[in-house]
């Protein structure tokens, strides 16, 4: 595996300690993805759900987006520990299944007709365009040789192209990390309190699709203290 450097990083591959970190962060990594989403959870209230306790003056469909959220996260931790990710079109919809189940119009598959984006004009492609890009979307990805910029191309390819009726930039984040992750690579979490500047750049990309900005933004987002333990 290469070595990821740049004027921040100087990192090699652990993947055993990169593990260790993600699943520290299991809560932190479910609030953030949530609260993105509008739904109002406190970082207390997620650690208190995990543990197997419903929490009051919540819905339960919003208890239940959270409690996916965190299945679809240890599914992929044992996917990964098993040798068996890979961002294959069946891996990535037996993950949605998982993350998206009862929130999305269908769940566990590409959808099927039209969708929108809110703020945009940009209309994502026909559904019946979605396997062959899904397959056009990994073998660029093939042709890119930083293991960041591999994992952010996929993300922001699955944000754009809307593979599925809901739960796409949460896939995304999925794929993206799980392929840091089985390559021994610090996850990249997006906090909520940058979703103000995440949103301002997500729709200048939908309409053009260069992933440049968007790419500077998630590296931006690297938890710097998961960078300093990686370098121990």
């Amino acid at each position: 595996m290469s070595q990821v450097k740049d004027s921040q990083w100087d990192m090699r591959p652990n993947r055993a300690k990169a593990m260790m970190l993600a699943k520290r962060q299991l809560s932190e990594f479910v609030y953030d993805a949530v609260n993105l989403e509008g739904i109002h959870f406190t970082l207390p209230e997620i650690q208190t759900l995990l543990d197997g306790i419903t929490i009051g003056g919540h819905k339960v469909t919003d208890q239940q987006i959270a409690l996916n959220q965190a299945d679809a996260w240890r599914a992929l931790f044992e996917l990964i520990e098993k040798d068996q990710f890979d961002p294959t079109q069946e891996k990535v919809c037996a993950l949605h299944e998982i993350a998206a189940r009862e929130e999305a119009l269908d769940w566990g598959k590409f959808r099927s007709g039209g969708v929108t984006i809110a703020g945009t004009d940009y209309m994502p492609p026909r559904a019946d365009l979605l396997p062959d890009l899904f397959q056009k979307m990994r073998n660029e990805a093939e042709e890119i040789s930083d293991i960041y910029d591999r994992a952010i191309h996929y993300f922001l390819t699955m944000a754009r192209t809307q593979f599925f009726y809901d739960v796409n930039k949460r896939m995304g984040r999925f794929v993206m990390n799980g392929i840091l992750l089985s390559s021994g690579y610090p996850a990249i979490n997006l906090p909520v309190r940058r979703r103000l500047e995440f949103n301002q750049l997500m729709l200048p990309f939908y309409e053009t699709g260069c992933q440049a900005s968007m790419n500077a933004f998630l590296r931006s987002c690297m938890d710097q203290r998961a960078i300093a333990i990686m370098k121990e």
